[in-house]
């Protein structure tokens, strides 16, 4: 008799998979909104305004205000990584390790989340409100305290300043990233360096610490990225009084007479390097403390 069977093996290959359905949307949003725009900024480095191939905007990188910008940039961003990754170890060790109380662990990780994606002009404005010239705590040291942080040579349009506002976020997100690898610290190799005459100091020398290296220095350096990217925070509160990358890219591109858009896309460019060392030099470390965590 014949078979009522039509379908076999070839038609389930040729069927819809559609558990990938759900991951379409997301593929969309990073073609239109970093593959594309990634690739404009890559090739419009390379090209004059009529669109013929050049290296000069390359070449412009390397000009003294531009280097000065990058060099500045990368300071600021190694000065907030830094801190940012000392301030937040200490805060998220105190909750995993420390004897604080455990419910404080889900309110601090909620802000944490919130926080670390806070940026922009609401973050450079609660800053200048807060410590700008006649901030509620520039004029409450001031006149309470005695303290003017203006003779300090504190200046929130500064060097540090901008260092101090970028830590509002850098602080959150080390806290976000360190507590699980905190987490993965197994309490069997404390009490093992313990029952062999361990110290605390020890323990933390010799066996805590090595382990934790390799997310430390990853963490830092995607704190560093983190800190190198941010345009909107360093525009709006520094605005053209501090000389750094973001700024200078926004002055390339923003259509003043002076202003050369091509060089913006070779400053976009270093910029994309830079962060995207960083990154990876993150993705590896973090690939061997994994390793070691688990």
């Amino acid at each position: 008799m014949p078979s009522t069977n039509t379908g076999g093996p070839s038609d389930a290959g040729r069927k819809l998979p559609l558990h990938w359905i759900g991951v379409v949307p997301f593929a969309v949003f990073v073609l239109l909104f970093l593959i594309m725009p990634t690739m404009k900024i890559v090739i419009g480095a390379f090209q004059h305004a009529d669109g013929s191939f050049t290296l000069e905007n390359i070449a412009g990188l390397f000009t003294s205000s531009i280097l000065a910008a990058y060099w500045i940039s990368i300071k600021i961003s190694l000065a907030s990584a830094a801190l940012g990754c000392l301030i937040g170890f200490a805060v998220a060790a105190a909750v995993v390790l420390g004897g604080l109380p455990q419910r404080i662990r889900g309110p601090l990780l909620t802000f944490s989340g919130v926080a670390s994606q806070f940026a922009g002009v609401p973050l450079a404005f609660a800053f200048i409100a807060t410590l700008g010239p006649v901030g509620l705590l520039t004029v409450f040291l001031k006149t309470q305290i005695g303290i003017d942080l203006r003779l300090l040579g504190f200046n929130i349009l500064s060097f540090w300043g901008l260092t101090v506002t970028y830590l509002f976020f850098q602080i959150p997100l080390m806290i976000l990233i360190i507590t699980p690898a905190l987490d993965g610290l197994k309490r069997e190799w404390r009490e093992a360096a313990e029952i062999l005459g361990a110290t605390g100091l020890q323990y933390w020398r010799m066996v805590a610490f090595p382990i934790l290296l390799p997310s430390l220095l990853g963490t830092m350096s995607l704190l560093f990225a983190n800190a190198f990217g941010a345009v909107a925070t360093a525009i709006a509160l520094t605005g053209s009084s501090l000389n750094i990358v973001p700024i200078l890219l926004f002055a390339q591109i923003r259509g003043d007479v002076l202003g050369n858009p091509h060089l913006g896309y070779a400053l976009a460019f270093g910029m994309i390097v830079v962060t995207g060392l960083a990154n990876a030099l993150y993705i590896w470390l973090r690939a061997r403390s994994e390793r070691w965590l688990k």
